[in-house]
Formats: C-alpha cells, structure tokens, sequence
C-alpha cells in the first residue's frame, strides 16, 4: 500500500466522528487526503460552517506538503514566524498551521496520508483526528 485508500479514508472518518459524539464536539469537517496531496474523502456534520472544508482540508495539506503533523506547522510559525510565511506563499496559501492535521503512516511507518479536522477546538480536532487513524488500524503521528 502507497497511499491511504478510499475505504481507509471512510473509516478514517467514521472513527473521527464516533469520537467527536464521544466527546460531545461541535459539528466537524473531516478531510482525507493521500499522500500526493489529493483530496480522498470530505464529510461535513450538519450545521458546520462554511469555511470548513476548506480549513480541514489546509490542516492536512499542510501536514502532507512539509511531513509533519499540524501542529508541528504551529509549533513551527510560532518560532519562526517568516519562515511559515514564506512556506505558505510557496504553497499558495494552502497550509493553515493550527492541531487538527495528523500524518497516517502504514505498518511501515511510511507517511500514506493524513487526516485534517476542523469544528471545534484545535485539541479536539487533532484528538479526534487520532482516534480515527487508529480506528483505521493505522498509526497516527502528531510530531
């Protein structure tokens, strides 16, 4: 396996959302992507704004585009604010550096994708996101 398929990325999400009602989250978005990049699977909750496809969708971008989860982007601009700024220029404004972008590595530890959730808080979002990778059998990785 190279890339995170659509079934996975369908459980991806379901887990993601079993936790979110676990936990009593907002409405989320939750956005699959594989490793190229490319958008696999979306699901938005009822009632989740409009901007939200969009931002879980940067979340995991981001996270595929520089190999690291999303809060390591934020970890990342907060030390070295310019340097983010120029990342995201290079990228087309496409990496929203805020928890809530986790990699998905295979058995291999090979990076096959990443989740990116949005909704509620930027804690909330990442654990959700974590719980659905390993819903998936997969592993998570917030570094």
């Amino acid at each position: 396996m190279n890339t995170v398929s659509l079934e996975q990325a369908l459980v991806i999400i379901q887990g993601a959302l079993n936790r979110a009602k676990e936990v009593s989250a907002a409405p989320l978005t939750v956005a699959v992507l594989d490793n190229a990049g490319v958008l696999v699977a979306l699901q938005r909750q009822d009632d989740s704004s409009l901007m939200r496809p969009d931002i879980a969708i940067a979340k995991a971008w981001g996270s595929i585009a520089l190999g690291r989860s999303s809060r390591g982007l934020a970890e990342m601009a907060a030390a070295r604010p310019g340097f983010m700024q120029s990342l995201n220029t290079l990228g087309e404004g496409k990496i929203l550096p805020a928890p809530g972008g986790v990699l998905i590595r295979d058995e291999n530890k090979r990076i096959i994708g990443a989740v990116g959730i949005t909704g509620d808080l930027s804690d909330v979002d990442e654990a959700c996101a974590v719980a659905g990778v390993e819903h998936a059998g997969l592993q998570a990785d917030c570094s």
